[in-house]
């Protein structure tokens, strides 16, 4: 057994692409490698912006021999009346490569087919790995991709150098221009030249002289290291980013940080906004007191050693102190004016083609967040909620969020109380946002909670009755975030109001743009899809989810009250009484040609049944009404002796057709009253 290290160098890669590619290669090599029934021990991947890197210890060095069997074609087409192969049947003997006498007969779902069996006998691995190395490395896939000079090979940025070691030998093949080899470099400024490798077990030692950390987490803890102490030197704690300290690590191939400075006059300007100048522009760390505020101080990270650093210092201040200076000309400039006046310009920002402007948005917002606070019942709060809907998006025009999008809400928050805007109002605008992506955290205000709903529906709606719904994996307009908020808000507060009527809500404020009764389906079942993703997240039953979603309920705390109820009932011995019931009921409804009785035709065995049934209605209609679910599924039960009692005694499909049609609705009844709760056969259950 030999370790195999398979480097791939490009020029530097955008620091988001390269943790998904390292895994991309290390799993389309082991793939490969498995099918080739290749075993082999531990994987270790290695990365920076310049490399993605594998190594595989343990890894055979013969092929075992393997047997497989090939399916081919029906044998009453390989083989004719006389039994006789046909031209089928020696076709596919000979594309396998097997005598015709070699063909036997296996059974396959009831159907007879020829199969041929093969034998491969085991190569040695060394002649096997070009073809799998070369395959891992084109199987890469990069968000954007782009082509250099006259060569086909398509990757994130320039493909340069190719370590291919099984051992101590090179597994030969080349990729464009690029021959494999042992040749690897180390960090671009301070490692002038080439390292060679002798062997796998030499790749961090040999690149650690070279400047360059290969391991990406201890990459990372070293960073993190680093920035606390520095921070603490400096009188300060770091404010740690996980996201960031992600995108820096894969930013640097040998980490130094540092510790800058930057005026006080800048802490007048909101400290979200600095700390967006330094994080998402400059990739700094913000420094904090202890109490918690921002001090006139960040750290970066090099990618290099502490040489000079003094005037990496001072470079780097220079470049925080323009943007800071923008920052605050831009915050002066936007508070010489209200948030209000604003308003006007949305005018001239275009919503959606189709859908009108901001200003038309903001409009229908101010009409359809009142609406929505009565239905949910906070009416005592429209004032606040009508205010906050009409100034929600002001701050889109102002030259802060102009320069700094991210900030939007944020900045509004700021300028509304600087207005004078009461703190339900101001916090509601910021908050409207939430949740802005996942494990984000909700509105709080009521402000928040309803204008954020009216917001994200105004947004679906607009964009279903355009057609523009998600397909697949794409989703342009990130609407599945706007219904995941939608129905996480819903959750949370527990507001009790079916998504038909809010969907029908929304949908009244556009003029010359509507949804129509298919897309309004669509809708629906497009947030109810959102409710099943965030209820197997949970960890709830795949088949528990589907049975209650299938009940017709739109209200999502009932949904998913129902989900946790039903997911607890499973395990109990009741269930099986539950499930009988309803399948022997539910098998036969589905005959039933609607719902009439002639009680006239009634037997002694079908006023009792009706008596039950009677009585199974009401007290389970009572309790979900009430949401009394545990109690619901515990009536469905110990109906199950009413339909066992019943069945025993009559025959359902009586020759009379009267009486036939007697029985037919009361099962018909039976069963959705039990669908009213969920549509058990959708569970997987064994009994």
């Amino acid at each position: 057994m030999r370790v195999l290290l398979l480097e791939v160098g490009f020029e530097e890669l955008p620091a988001r692409f390269v943790d998904p590619a390292v895994k991309q290669l290390a799993d389309g090599l082991t793939a490969r490698l498995a099918e080739l029934s290749l075993t082999h021990g531990q994987v270790t991947v290695y990365s920076t912006p310049r490399r993605l890197a594998v190594q595989i210890a343990d890894l055979i060095e013969i092929q075992p021999d393997r047997v497989n069997e090939v399916k081919g074609p029906p044998r009453n087409i390989a083989y004719d009346g006389e039994g006789q192969l046909t031209k089928a049947g020696a076709g596919f003997a000979r594309s396998q490569g097997v005598a015709p006498e070699e063909l036997f007969i296996q059974t396959v779902q009831g159907v007879d087919y020829v199969f041929a069996r093969k034998h491969h006998k085991g190569q040695p691995t060394a002649s096997l790995l070009p073809d799998i190395l070369r395959s891992a490395i084109l199987g890469l896939s990069f968000p954007k991709n782009m082509r250099w000079g006259s060569y086909d090979l398509r990757f994130s940025r320039p493909l340069r150098w190719i370590v291919a070691l099984f051992g101590e030998e090179v597994v030969p093949f080349s990729l464009g221009p690029v021959q494999s080899g042992r040749t690897t470099y180390g960090h671009r400024q301070l490692c002038q030249d080439p390292i060679e490798l002798q062997s796998p077990s030499d790749y961090v030692s040999r690149l650690a002289d070279g400047y360059v950390m290969a391991h990406a987490e201890e990459r990372k803890e070293d960073i993190r290291g680093q920035i606390t102490a520095l921070a603490k030197e400096h009188g300060g704690e770091v404010l740690l980013d996980e996201a960031l300290l992600g995108e820096v690590t894969n930013l640097v191939e040998y980490p130094t940080s540092f510790c800058g400075h930057f005026r006080s006059e800048y802490l007048e300007v909101p400290a979200e906004v600095l700390i967006t100048s330094m994080k998402e522009h400059q990739r700094y760390f913000p420094i904090v007191g202890q109490d918690g505020k921002l001090l006139p101080m960040f750290i970066g990270v090099r990618n290099g050693a502490d040489n000079h650093l003094e005037n990496v210092i001072r470079g780097n201040e220079k470049v925080l102190a323009a943007r800071l200076a923008d920052a605050k000309f831009f915050y002066d400039e936007d508070r010489k004016h209200s948030l209000e006046a604003n308003l006007a310009k949305l005018q001239g920002v275009v919503f959606q083609e189709g859908l009108g402007t901001m200003h038309d948005k903001v409009e229908r917002l101010v009409a359809l967040a009142p609406r929505l606070a009565g239905e949910l019942g906070l009416g005592s709060h429209g004032a606040e909620v009508e205010r906050a809907a009409q100034l929600c998006k002001a701050d889109l025009v102002t030259q802060m969020v102009y320069e700094f999008p991210e900030l939007q809400g944020i900045m509004g928050e700021k300028y509304a109380r600087l207005s004078g805007e009461s703190f339900e109002v101001a916090r509601g605008i910021a908050e409207h946002y939430q949740p802005r992506f996942a494990g984000d955290s909700l509105p709080e205000t009521v402000t928040g909670k309803v204008v954020g709903l009216a917001d994200k529906l105004d947004t679906l709606v607009g964009y279903f009755a355009l057609g523009k719904i998600p397909t697949g994996s794409q989703d342009p307009f990130a609407l599945r975030r706007q219904a995941q908020g939608v129905v996480q808000i819903l959750l949370a507060n527990s507001f009790d109001i079916a998504l038909g009527r809010l969907v029908d809500l929304a949908n009244e404020g556009y003029q010359g743009v509507s949804l129509t009764a298919e897309r309004r389906g669509e809708l629906v079942s497009f947030l109810l899809a959102r409710l099943r993703v965030y209820l197997l997240d949970q960890g709830f039953s795949y088949d528990t989810v589907d049975a209650v979603l299938a009940s017709g309920e739109e209200r999502i705390p009932r949904l998913a009250a129902k989900v946790q109820a039903l997911e607890a009932f499973r395990t109990m011995p009741e269930y099986g009484d539950l499930h009988i019931a309803y399948e022997r009921a539910a098998n036969l409804a589905a005959k039933a040609e609607g719902i009439s009785y002639n009680e006239g035709c009634f037997a002694p065995a079908d006023k009792d049944f009706f008596q039950a049934l009677s009585s199974l209605k009401e007290t389970v209609g009572q309790q979900l009404a009430e949401g009394a679910y545990q109690l619901a599924l515990a009536t469905l039960a110990r109906f199950r002796p009413a339909v066992d009692v019943f069945f025993d005694q009559v025959m359902i499909m009586d020759k009379d057709p009267e009486v036939r049609q007697n029985r037919l609705s009361m099962l018909l009844e039976a069963a959705t009253v039990f669908r009213a709760f969920a549509d058990f056969q959708a569970i997987v259950v064994s009994l």
